[in-house]
């Protein structure tokens, strides 16, 4: 089912875009932290809390793994199925795919811990990376289609797509203080969780 034909307040030239594995495998990092059970739970929980953030923008999660796809729909986003296994090739993927029906698309971690006003806030018409706190992630990526973009999430991924704007000669906005620095991905990022 696509969103927009049941959201009559979500905007038609663009969508939130949401990468994720199985919350099974999620959280790798957490888990002499929290446990198994634990972390897959709060893998789960930080991904819900995103896309009811990402209201009422259209919403698209994309992976590889039935359970996530089928939980996407759970939820009404539109399950986008990758053959791709890691995160540069998922993204690359649905940029592809789903650049000729959107204007601009919004890539978002599916573990931000205060993910408030991505449904909401007005974005500007060019490339805006929203950093993690530590200024190097990206954990917000605004990308108008049609570009050659080359996605490059990893260390200092932030500063790569920066240098992609600049080869590819688009202005580059690089916001270092938003909402969104503060992903759940290294024992005790836990401590930036709000009560929820």
């Amino acid at each position: 089912m696509d969103e927009r034909e049941h959201d009559p307040s979500s905007t038609y030239n663009e969508a939130i875009v949401i990468p994720l594995k199985g919350f099974h495998g999620a959280k790798t990092r957490l888990r002499d932290e929290l446990g198994e059970a634990q972390a897959s739970a709060l893998a789960e929980k930080l991904a819900t809390h995103v896309l009811e953030a990402s209201k009422p923008r259209t919403r698209i999660v994309i992976s590889d793994d039935d359970e996530i796809l089928a939980f996407a729909e759970s939820v009404g986003a539109v399950a986008f199925r990758t053959t791709f296994t890691t995160l540069n090739g998922a993204v690359d993927d649905a940029y592809g795919q789903l650049g000729p029906s959107y204007k601009r698309l919004i890539f978002v971690h599916g573990d931000l811990a205060r993910p408030q006003g991505l449904g909401t806030t007005t974005f500007r018409e060019n490339i805006s990376i929203y950093t993690d706190h530590a200024g190097n992630g990206t954990n917000v990526l605004v990308l108008p289609t049609g570009l050659d973009f080359r996605f490059a999430y990893g260390p200092f991924s932030a500063q790569v797509h920066q240098k992609e704007g600049f080869r590819l000669g688009v202005d580059c906005e690089v916001i270092r203080d938003s909402p969104w620095q503060f992903d759940v991905d290294e024992p005790g990022d836990t401590r930036h969780l709000e009560s929820q």
